[in-house]
């Protein structure tokens, strides 16, 4: 794809920050228009993430124009916004290869750009490696500068107040950019506070301000006045005494779209001691309409055609998982009023939005914070409730202890409906749900199913659901193959396998049996056709089928697993354990994620690559039968 430059006189000679830098101040307004059109320009005709990004524009122009970049560090939270900064770093004419296989990473990534300080994709991860940063650049001694840019969402996570409540402690240099755009400024107002927040970074109130406290430090009473009418001053402007009780010096809220009212900003603030935090408010889309009036439906687009004032209607398509996911709790809640269905912050991705407008005395959206959402499900439990985490699998990770401590150990009566399981395709490693299975098969307590289709997915929501302990239900991506869902009071036996298929002749050369977990059932299936292998759909990964397993190794010289997760502890290695633990020897191949982060990628194309479709499935079975 190829874009003109002619269009973008000024964009076109920006190929580092060194020549962003040498531009007049004047000049970067028309450079942020520039660049918000060649965003627009871009993703319209790629694809990829989008109305984070248009809301960044002129800070990432301020921010790249006032800091020495990559010598002084700047990190992105999570990096949905970072396209900007893409464009900025040397990665202009590649934009268009965004999120595509060997193409460029859909976040900041350190093994990309030395421009990528922090390699990111989940929430809330900046403010405590931007201390870790500012820790290490004052031991340096080379006056390096630390910024951290993190939304209001972000923000809401627990980890993000750590980090703030540990560095007002230790009192390092770094600056904190919130970037609001929840907030509406009215045009005064904004005006007001860009005027206040120059006023009160610049170097005489500073300058008062820290005169004004080793002057009145051994003088309580007037210490304690002189602070509280300073507060009451500023109170009345600006939101500060959060952020100031934490340890900051804070600074706004100011209009996040003034290029030149952030550069004076932030070029006063560069040079302060101590944590910084700036306030900006910001408009997601910024400067598209469509996106500025519903930024959820414009995070992330599809090619489309920026002229006109509609996303393309995506074609006929089976069902997803999620919206199966989302019809099965509305189901649900219309029979049992105790259900009790929670989410941190993934309501569309969850496929929650008609659940939590029918049923919002029963919904509950925790915000960015994985951990305080798996508890409170457990003081849910505790209360009688029957709680149901809806949660992207490497969103779990997260809550990890809360899992096993809160809810494993206690045996609590949670369903764990766990989205993104496998692999999960253009969010590239930070997304990809690899690694649920091996960390869940490991803890007590738990029941863990894989459903083949969208009918066992049902079925095994209803069985965890109906379960008075802990249970989870792992489904992929994207849409199911059409099958006919059953009843929502139908339920399936705990640990008990399907045969899908069985070897025609017991002679047979490739005397095979495939135990299948998850949604490759379909393309295992066509590999046991092919091999005339005996198929299994095992359904759980905790309790195993044993009995059926034995009945397996007795009758087939050779024992395949299939699944769609890390190899290393998953659904396979359960399977060796009980084989070695019956003492019975037998040829064992265990098919699924290798021991490496999955880069980006279609799902098809990545399946493909590892060899978790039907050819690479018979491939790898060969192979190893050869061998």
């Amino acid at each position: 794809m190829t874009i003109n430059l002619t269009e973008y006189p000024l964009l076109a000679n920006i190929n580092t920050p060194d020549e962003l830098r040498k531009l007049n101040q004047n000049q970067l307004t028309q450079t942020s228009e520039e660049l918000r059109r060649y965003l627009l320009n871009s993703v319209s005709k790629s694809s990829g993430h989008f109305a984070s990004g248009l809301g960044t524009i002129e800070l990432t122009v301020a921010l790249h124009y006032v800091y020495n970049t990559p010598f002084d560090h700047l990190i992105w939270d999570v990096g949905h916004q970072a396209y900007p900064h893409k464009i900025l770093t040397g990665r202009r004419d590649q934009l268009h290869t965004i999120r595509q296989k060997d193409g460029l990473h859909p976040f900041p990534w350190r093994e990309e750009s030395e421009y990528d300080v922090l390699s990111v994709g989940h929430s809330s991860t900046s403010i405590s490696a931007a201390l870790g940063m500012a820790v290490a650049a004052e031991k340096e001694a080379k006056n390096r500068k630390v910024v951290a840019v993190i939304g209001d969402g972000a923000m809401t996570a627990g980890m993000a107040f750590e980090a703030l409540n540990h560095a007002g402690d230790i009192n390092k240099d770094m600056l904190v950019i919130l970037n609001d755009n929840e907030m509406s400024i009215s045009e005064n107002v904004g005006a007001l506070n860009n005027h206040l927040a120059k006023m009160l970074s610049g170097s005489l109130y500073t300058g008062l301000r820290e005169g004004s406290k080793r002057i009145l430090k051994n003088i309580p009473p007037i210490k304690e006045l002189a602070s509280r009418a300073e507060e009451h001053l500023k109170g009345m402007v600006v939101p500060s005494t959060f952020f100031e009780e934490l340890g900051f010096n804070y600074i706004g809220p100011i209009d996040g779209h003034d290029v030149n009212g952030l550069v004076d900003t932030i070029s006063n603030m560069r040079n302060l001691k101590g944590p910084q935090l700036l306030h900006i408010a910001t408009t997601k889309g910024k400067g598209y309409q469509q996106a500025e009036q519903d930024p959820i439906k414009y995070h992330a687009v599809p090619k489309f055609d920026h002229t006109e004032t509609t996303l393309p209607k995506s074609a006929p398509s089976l069902p997803t998982y999620s919206a199966i996911f989302g019809d099965w709790l509305c189901k649900t809640a219309e029979q049992d009023a105790k259900l009790a269905a929670i989410t941190p912050a993934m309501r569309e991705g969850s496929g929650m939005v008609e659940f939590s407008q029918r049923f919002p005395e029963q919904y509950y959206d925790v915000a960015i914070a994985e951990q305080h959402a798996v508890t409170f499900a457990a003081g849910l439990a505790i209360g009688g409730r029957k709680p149901v985490v809806a949660i992207y699998s490497s969103f779990l990770q997260r809550g990890y202890d809360q899992f096993i401590h809160d809810v494993a150990i206690q045996n609590l009566p949670v369903l764990f409906a766990i989205d993104r399981a496998g692999i999960v395709g253009a969010d590239g490693p930070t997304h990809q749900g690899s690694f649920d299975l091996s960390f869940m098969r490991c803890i007590p307590n738990m029941t863990i199913m894989a459903p083949s289709d969208e009918r066992e997915c049902q079925l095994m929501l209803n069985t965890g659901y109906q379960l008075n302990a802990p249970a989870a239900v792992r489904y992929p991506r994207g849409s199911g193959n059409g099958a006919e869902l059953p009843a929502i009071t139908e339920t399936i036996d705990v640990g008990k396998a399907k045969l899908v298929r069985k070897m025609t002749d017991s002679v047979a050369k490739s005397n095979i049996a495939i135990l299948n977990f998850g949604t490759t059932l379909a393309e295992a299936k066509l590999a046991a056709d092919a091999l005339n292998a005996t198929l299994v759909d095992m359904r759980f990964i905790k309790p195993l089928d044993q009995s059926l397993i034995s009945e397996l190794c007795a009758e087939h010289d050779c024992i395949v697993t299939v699944e769609d997760n890390a190899i290393a502890g998953g659904a396979g290695s359960g399977v060796n354990e009980y084989i070695l633990s019956q003492g019975i020897m037998k040829k064992i191949l265990n098919i699924g994620l290798p021991d490496n982060f999955i880069k980006h990628g279609t799902q098809a194309e990545i399946h493909q690559e590892l060899g978790l479709d039907s050819q690479g499935i018979i491939n790898k079975i060969a192979s190893f039968i050869q061998s």
